[in-house]
């Protein structure tokens, strides 16, 4: 199932704290992998439960699925995506 991604706003703030190349990789791994079959990615638990991760590296897409749609939240490193 083909999935549509869409971007929070506040995922381009996120973007432009990464140097270039690394956002560029998280973006073409999102557009690849997530649009095919975000399902298959981990439930999180606690505070955020209902949301997936997506690992790049060192980074985490956060995002959510609904319906026909992926959402994609946060990203950052990952010693910081989880906080607030």
């Amino acid at each position: 199932m083909a999935y549509n991604i869409t971007y929070k706003k506040s995922v381009e703030k996120d973007l432009s704290r990464l140097g270039k190349p690394e956002a560029r990789r998280i973006l073409d791994k999102i557009e690849k992998e997530l649009s095919a079959r975000a399902d298959n990615y981990p439930l999180l638990k606690g505070m955020f439960v209902g949301l997936r991760k997506l690992r790049v590296g060192d980074y985490r897409v956060i995002f959510a699925i609904l319906e026909q749609e992926v959402v994609i939240l946060r990203i950052g490193h990952r010693r910081d995506i989880y906080k607030n």
